[in-house]
């Protein structure tokens, strides 16, 4: 009956674990301006922005780091600036202090 309870035990904890872990890597998912140009990051990995995005919320996400909202409203993202999937623009976002920048 221990062996049993031990192993249960252990199986909750490790999923836990591999849940949080997912979950981790899905809210790294972003774009973000990085000495002057864009980078993706995806699944933790990250790459230089080869072409413009649409966010989930309509808005677009081009190269050279303008960010058009789906109303047209255009803002240029500086460095350390990120982009979320959800279309959430944090200033500083790649760096400590992260802010939400409002336009």
């Amino acid at each position: 009956m221990k062996t049993i309870l031990k192993t249960l035990v252990v199986a909750v904890i490790s999923l836990s674990f591999l849940s949080t872990g997912f979950a981790g890597d899905k809210m790294k998912d972003c774009v973000h301006m990085k000495d002057g140009k864009m980078m993706m990051m995806k699944d933790g990995k990250e790459m230089a922005m080869e072409k413009e995005m649409t966010m989930k919320d309509g808005s677009k996400i081009m190269t050279d780091g303008t960010m058009v909202m789906k109303d047209g409203k255009k803002m240029s993202l500086s460095d350390g600036d990120m982009v979320m999937m959800d279309g959430t623009m944090k200033k500083g976002g790649m760096k400590e202090g992260m802010e939400d920048k409002e336009g």
